[in-house]
């Protein structure tokens, strides 16, 4: 046996080993919570999993398949993702009113219907209308439905573990889907003679009907929907954990039946969120949150900017679901419960300010010359990567000749890095969240807490379509040269995200004085 087949195994054997450690300890500690939380985390996998795909392909799915360009496939995801912020600000509310089974129905009816259009309609004007709009409404209920959902499924002892639970089995979601969205490109990618992939979104044809490679995401997507509703007719909708441990039935109001119903339902929401929004304490909450808002837009990019940037630097075809979402979720799942571990004792401002500075930092790897890295590619660690782990060639002589197999490390350890910032900040931002919203108003707390979003996205979206029209173009759906100095999309993008931890040692003191302790 190679000594890279050795290492390979072991890690592969540990991980398994220490992944089934930790969803056993987590399982020990939630198991009063009742069978429907455990069905909400498949819910949560299958859901993430397809988002995750989807994701990644939007951008390259607008310019290859509905004929616009770079800049305005960028507003385009602006537009989308600011109606997606409004929609989840009026969800949790949603929650807080007619409970967790009838939303999430709504969230699974609306997410099949969009992903059914999505398959074949290309039209933009069409496309946003039956495809983005109801996607926005499907997707924009499943983090604060299974926020609250988590809430009322444990007690305060055991809610962190819930969310910590939520946050390995979300990563594991966008592990899988990054996977398929190497998996699908690569199985219906058009090749030459020799195996070099020519256009990736080739396609294949389905019952008399062809599909690009791109559409095959909203395809496959649409099946896994249809999973979810399987496992959302097993959710009661009527119950939760009191303090003491036990399963009780959840007080619901009657609203009466049909459009009655409907109103009294709108009524309840609008009298929820103006009792919220009129709460002093709700909008410091929210500046708070605010001062974090640079760090994270840089996820943002990494769904948007990242696949196109990947595609014109390293070439059609190229593994960038993997040394994006898997690098970045695996990592995740193992560094989030040691790194609780060691900061149990470390407040949460803290861990927000040391996470978000690695994780900004990181941007600037990416910048470094590939040369500069050169000198690993004939490595053991070389060999790990390419050969074992992206299976870009057969043996350690054929990774030389693999096109631009040297511009992969930068961001192999931009991503890294980046994630080891992330699991010191993340879990804490997401744990605060949770806490400083007030019993019976979680759901819409929780989802008003994108009242911050929806201000970036109005500047992030453009951004990413200007970036990419600038450094790394595409044209028809195809990537042109690079520009030379192509890296500046990470110095910008960077310097964006410093403004994080800049800000939070400026005023996170001052915010965290006039909320009710969180740490």
């Amino acid at each position: 046996m190679q000594i890279s087949d050795f290492v390979i195994y072991t890690l592969i054997g540990g991980a398994i080993l220490a992944f089934g450690a930790i969803i056993w300890n987590y399982a020990k500690g939630l198991r009063k919570s009742p069978r429907d939380m455990w069905l909400l985390f498949i819910y949560n996998i299958i859901e993430y999993t397809a988002y995750m795909a989807m994701n990644l392909t939007i951008t390259l799915w607008l310019t290859a398949d509905c004929g616009i360009s770079d800049l305005s496939a960028g507003t385009y995801i602006m537009v989308w993702s600011i109606m997606l912020s409004i929609i989840g600000m009026l969800t949790g509310a949603v929650v807080d009113t007619i409970g967790v089974r009838k939303t999430l129905l709504i969230s699974i009816f609306f997410l099949l219907f969009s992903r059914f259009f999505m398959s074949f309609v290309t039209n933009p004007a069409l496309i946003f209308v039956l495809g983005f709009v109801p996607l926005a409404v499907g997707f924009a209920i499943v983090g604060p439905l299974i926020s609250v959902a988590i809430k009322r499924y444990t007690t305060k002892e055991t809610a962190a573990m819930g969310f910590g639970l939520f946050y390995v089995l979300m990563n594991l979601g966008y592990a899988i889907g990054s996977v398929m969205f190497d998996s699908v490109r690569d199985l219906f990618s058009a090749r030459d003679a020799a195996g070099v992939i020519t256009n990736e979104n080739a396609g294949t044809t389905l019952l008399g009907i062809h599909f690009t490679t791109y559409q095959m995401f909203f395809v496959i997507g649409f099946g896994f929907t249809l999973l979810s509703l399987v496992v959302a007719f097993f959710i009661r909708g009527d119950i939760e954990l009191n303090d003491d441990g036990e399963v009780v039935k959840s007080k619901e109001k009657y609203l009466g039946s049909g459009i009655e119903s409907i109103k009294n339902s709108a009524k309840d929401v609008a009298s929820m969120i103006k009792a919220v929004v009129f709460e002093k304490m709700f909008w410091v909450y929210i500046g708070m949150l605010a001062l974090t808002l640079f760090v994270r837009c840089v996820f943002f990019h990494f769904s948007y900017t990242f696949p196109k940037y990947g595609i014109s630097v390293l070439g059609e075809g190229a593994k960038i679901g993997n040394i994006y979402g898997v690098l970045n979720s695996v990592l995740i799942i193992f560094a989030v419960p040691i790194v609780a571990y060691i900061s149990k004792k470390t407040s949460s401002y803290k861990m927000l300010i040391i996470g978000s500075i690695v994780s900004s930092l990181s941007c600037f790897i990416a910048v470094i010359p590939s040369s500069f890295f050169a000198g690993l590619t004939d490595s053991l660690l070389g060999e790990l990567i390419f050969v074992k782990w992206l299976n870009l060639a057969d043996s350690v002589s054929g990774i030389g000749q693999i096109k631009a197999i040297n511009e992969y490390w930068p961001l192999i350890f931009f991503i890294f890095i980046f994630t080891i910032g992330e699991s010191i900040w993340s879990p804490r931002l997401m744990q605060f969240t949770a806490e400083i919203a007030p019993k019976g108003k979680e759901g819409t707390y929780i989802a008003l807490s994108v009242l911050p979003w929806f201000a970036a996205k109005l500047f992030v979206g453009p951004m990413s379509g200007l970036l990419i029209k600038l450094y790394t173009p595409f044209e028809n759906g195809h990537p042109l040269p690079p520009a030379d100095d192509y890296t500046m999309i990470w110095v910008w993008i960077g310097g964006m995200a410093l403004l994080t931890p800049i800000t939070l040692l400026a005023f996170g003191k001052a915010f965290l004085k006039r909320l009710q302790p969180s740490e």
